[in-house]
This record gives structure tokens, sequence and C-alpha cells, in this order.
């Protein structure tokens, strides 16, 4: 018998930050084919208005879908996933698997029931963020913190021109409560960008705690969908990447992404 097709996944994010999730989703089916888009024409994705977002992800999306066919799309961001994601499983019959804040397992290991969320000032503003609050994180105290800038900082990151560490120290200095004898003691990376400079993080924190990155739960549940839709897959074809705009990454980026086996 002929092994079956190996699947192709679309891994989307509005720039490099969704290769934090194409690299846990690539470990655990190492077997299919990528296709990577950065919507880096439209970036920063949290300073876009949420009509034109709708209509931005579902386009581009759209055009994927034609041109790759794939078995399944990660919408590798969280403000793409908490603005669009209905819209998209309403409009494709391609199954989506998205990203949201991990609330849920973060209140469940702290210890302290103090944690933070980190985010783009789009996602911790959303009502589906504060809806996951009310639904998950009973008895814990959730300080949402949204920073313009990190995202950025992590683009500049992988191309190697790394920000100061006082930029970094700043921009998550909000996330470390110390109150009623309880200090935060983790901290929800509700941005696929954010564990890029997870390192930054550590040494810049106020003291340690724990960083909670979304990937390794995203990848088990693409690998639950796969597995039950294609079985015994061929081997897969090196990974592509698509930039929207069109760009020829710097030498520094390339090399970058040579790391993640592009």
């Amino acid at each position: 018998m002929a092994a079956a097709k190996s699947p192709t996944i679309v891994v989307f994010d509005s720039g490099v930050g969704g290769l934090t999730v194409f690299r846990e989703v690539r470990r655990a089916r190492p077997d299919a084919n990528y296709v990577y888009v950065a919507d880096d024409a439209c970036f920063p994705y949290g300073a876009q208005p949420e009509d034109l977002l709708i209509r931005r992800v579902t386009d581009v999306i759209g055009e994927t879908i034609a041109r790759h066919a794939p078995d399944l799309v990660v919408i590798a961001c969280n403000t793409a996933s908490t603005i669009a994601l209905a819209e998209l499983r309403a409009r494709f019959s391609v199954p989506f698997v998205g990203t949201v804040p991990a609330i849920k397992p973060a209140c469940a290991q702290s210890k302290s029931k103090r944690i933070a969320v980190l985010g783009t000032l789009a996602t911790v503003s959303r009502e589906y963020t504060r809806a996951l609050i009310r639904e998950f994180a009973s008895g814990c105290d959730v300080e949402l913190v949204g920073s313009p800038k990190l995202a950025s900082c992590a683009e500049a990151e992988l191309a190697g021109s790394p920000v100061p560490d006082a930029e970094i120290k700043a921009q998550i200095a909000a996330c470390f409560v110390d109150g009623d004898g309880r200090r935060t003691d983790t901290v929800v990376l509700a941005c696929t960008h954010y564990p890029l400079l997870v390192e930054r993080f550590r040494a810049n924190a106020a003291w340690p705690v724990d960083w909670l990155d979304p990937a390794p739960a995203i990848a088990r549940r693409v690998a639950d969908l796969l597995r039950a839709r294609l079985p015994s897959p061929e081997p897969a074809s090196p990974p592509q990447i698509v930039f929207t705009s069109g760009r020829a990454p710097s030498p520094a980026l390339a090399a970058a992404l040579a790391k993640f086996g592009f």
C-alpha cells in the first residue's frame, strides 16, 4: 500500500514571531510540508483597526489556501486569532488552530496565584482575553500588560539588531507585582514574537518567574488533528517562507531563518 500524502501545514503570523510556533509544530510533525507566511506588509497587527485586520487576514489566508491547498492552517498570532479566527472558520473548510493567551494553564500552575499576561496592546484590550480571565482565573490575580514595542524588538533581535536592555526592562516592568505577601510567579507570553526574547526577559526580570510559551500546546493540538486525518505520511520537502511585502531577508535575518530550517 502506498504511503499517505505528506500533510501541508501553513503557519501564519504578522511577522517572524510565529516561527516560535513553527519550531514546535515541526518537532511534533517533522514529516509535514510547511509554508510559513509572514504578513510583514501589514506589521504590526496591534496598531491596525479591527475591521481592516479581519479583511486583511481573510484575504491573505484565502490566497494562501488557494495557492498551497494546506491540510491545516495555524494562526500563530494572538491578535489575528482573537479577531479573525471565527471569520476564517466560517469562510474556509480547512481546519484552523489558533493562538490564544495561555491563561488557564498559567493559573493552574501558579503557586502565588498572581500572574501577568504580557501581550500587544490589541490582545490585552480584547474582550476575548477578558472572557478567558473570567472563565479560567477564578482565585487568581491577573495583571494585563500591553506592550507597544516588544513585537518590533523581537523582529529586530532576530534580524541581528537587538535593542538595549533598558528597553526590554521598561517593557516588562509592569508584569512584576508584589502585594499582599504574593509576587507574580508566572508570565503568559501572549504574543508569539515574545519567546524570541525570553532570554532577554530572564536577564532583565525583577525576580525569577515562569515565562509560559503556548507553542508546545499548539503543536500537540496540530499533531492530534493530523493524526486522525493523515497517518503514515511520506517524507516532507524543506519548508518555505513567504513575506507578503515581497522583501528579501537581510543576511542576518537569512542566517536566523536558516537556524529554523528555511
